[in-house]
């Protein structure tokens, strides 16, 4: 059993069969045909030769398939960490060299090291420091950065490296007038043929007959047959000599050599920011894809489990010539549609691919990198989700700001920077709203025992009593302000004699709340006025204890429920007066 726990696809075999490995089978196929025009390309995006693109494509998805909790999550070489492996080390080495490479392994190491000791520290919730606006900002400005990036390509022209996009931009206005009008012709047509290939492709096919989940896996595949069909067209007419067309020429075929990457301090010390980060991002979009995939299946993942099988799958290709990698959320989708059933399909899918390395590498000496350029520009464009801006400034102001300001720290600051202002974003929104929690004075519902705000419904409330409930915890950052809002509402309620804190919304109460408790309870005795509270929920109840509050709260109680408080403390009186719905 406790293998089973560690090593979660022997469990997920368990009552195997053959339409399990029938659709294992198809979507190992599918998904290699896939995954190697993709990897080659992200190599690219990389900085890095293209041959290890697919070194990242053939353990680490290996390892992911014995160890993730996701039976359909496929796991490799991924656009947006390949772009913030650049970013990390173009600063530190020139682009494609020797010791650019053994900085990407040891980056790709530094992610495994860190993510294997979250998951052994069952430290899951570390994706809970980047909010959804701020991961939908990082995942549009980071797409859009990218597009950016493949622009040299489309237009065939070199720019300078540059350390921020708006630099790469300037630098590709420069470029302009030396872009190469055959190869801009080429990446024109690229682009056309991978758009008609996604929707269009799927309608067509539909009308003519195709069922929709066939004609779905089509339109999928549909790009790795463009590429194909671009190396073809070069080969037999020999369009980079005549035409001038890029192309990735011979690369060396077979497989990796198991190594370390070089060690250094120093070395270790610049990419452990970026490390940082890319195990932030790569989590989330891991787990985001895993829970989504397994929700049509009714079936978990277990996110410290995938932490585990992440940093396994980094430090196998740490040793194998890879980079940073990440469950990529087309691919995996691909995988399910295609019938995937358990991490046994991912296991014969890196075989295909290590055969391919051993084999076939000469096919692919003929593949034009705007071809390439232009899968990544079509890959990454439907990752860009303005539409979720446009809903989230609907739904509340501040979250869409929040997915704005995340875009633009990106696009300005760089893909780096920009995990680090989301991160900071996020934790200065979340202390925003809980710094400023929601308070109401609260009535009865007339001939029941419910409370509601008196701004929202027709309610009883007493001249001598005020009803108040607070609905966050009572921490350093709002202590303050809930102090200042219950002087506000007795202001308004100068008669009242008792003053009932509600805190049913109350989870916990940190030494700062309790601070506040005790000196609002002191400013109400002088002017005459009891505090209660009522509807304590058991850990705050048992921090008050502890801390001696209970018995300091004297003569003012801790009632079960509010409906207690109001029959003990409204007395005889029974006057009321009517708040009407704000």
């Amino acid at each position: 059993m406790n293998l089973w726990r560690h090593i979660p696809l022997l469990g997920h075999l368990r009552g195997y069969g053959r339409a399990d490995a029938a659709g294992d089978g198809v979507a190992s196929l599918v998904v290699t045909l896939m995954l190697i025009p993709q990897s080659l390309a992200y190599a690219l995006l990389a900085g890095l030769p293209v041959q290890y693109g697919l070194y990242a494509s053939i353990l680490p998805l290996a390892v992911y398939g014995l160890l993730g909790s996701s039976r359909t999550l496929s796991v490799g070489p991924v656009a947006v960490l390949a772009l913030m492996t650049a970013s990390a080390l173009q600063p530190l080495a020139a682009t494609g060299s020797p010791e650019y490479v053994s900085l990407a392994m040891l980056l790709a190491g530094l992610v495994g090291v860190i993510s294997l000791g979250l998951g052994l520290l069952r430290a899951g919730f570390v994706a809970s420091l980047l909010s959804h606006p701020v991961v939908a900002g990082f995942i549009t400005g980071s797409s859009l950065v990218i597009i950016l990036s493949q622009l040299k390509h489309i237009l065939g022209v070199r720019v300078a490296e540059a350390h921020y996009p708006w630099q790469t931009a300037v630098n590709l206005v420069i470029a302009l007038p030396q872009t190469h009008l055959w190869t801009l012709l080429a990446g024109v047509i690229a682009l056309a043929l991978l758009v008609l290939a996604r929707a269009p492709l799927r309608k067509l096919l539909q009308r003519v007959g195709l069922r929709e989940s066939a004609a779905l896996l089509a339109s999928r595949l549909a790009p790795a047959l463009i590429v194909a069909l671009s190396m073809l067209l070069v080969g037999v007419l020999g369009l980079d000599t005549h035409l001038g067309l890029r192309v990735v020429g011979d690369f060396p075929g077979g497989l990796p050599a198991l190594s370390l990457p070089a060690l250094s301090w120093g070395a270790v010390t610049s990419l452990l920011p970026a490390a940082l980060a890319i195990v932030l991002v790569g989590y989330v979009e891991s787990v985001s894809v895993g829970r989504t995939l397994g929700a049509r299946k009714g079936q978990r993942i277990d996110p410290n489990q995938e932490l585990v099988a992440l940093g396994a799958a980094n430090l196998a290709g740490a040793v194998s010539g890879g980079f940073p990698v990440s469950g990529g959320f087309a691919r995996s989708i691909v995988n399910h549609d295609a019938g995937a059933r358990t991490g046994l399909a991912s296991l014969l899918a890196a075989g295909l691919i290590a055969l391919v390395a051993l084999m076939a590498t000469g096919w692919f000496a003929f593949l034009p990198q705007v071809v390439l350029a232009a899968t990544v520009i079509v890959a990454v464009s439907t990752l860009i989700d303005l539409k979720e801006l446009r809903r989230l400034w609907k739904f509340r102001r501040g979250e869409g700001a929040l997915m704005a300001l995340t875009m633009i720290a990106v696009l300005a600051l760089g893909v780096e920077m920009g995990v680090a202002a989301g991160v900071v974003l996020s934790l200065a929104a979340f202390l925003a709203r809980a710094s400023r929690p929601h308070m109401a004075v609260v009535g009865r519902v007339p001939g029941t025992e419910h409370f509601r705000n008196v701004k929202r419904h027709d309610v009883q409330t007493w001249p001598n009593l005020l009803l108040v409930r607070v609905d966050e915890n009572l921490f350093f950052a709002n202590a303050q302000f809930v102090e200042d809002h219950l002087e506000q509402a007795l202001a308004a309620q100068p008669g009242a004699a008792h003053v009932v804190l509600i805190a049913s919304g109350v989870n916990g109460i940190d030494a700062s709340g309790l601070h506040a408790l005790g000196e609002l309870k002191r400013r109400l005795a002088s002017r005459n006025v009891t505090l209660h509270l009522a509807e304590v929920k058991g850990p705050v109840h048992d921090a008050l204890q502890r801390a001696g509050f209970e018995k300091d709260l004297a003569p003012g109680q801790v009632f079960l429920t509010t409906h207690q408080a109001v029959l003990a403390l409204q007395g005889q009186n029974s006057h009321c007066a009517s708040a009407q719905a704000a």
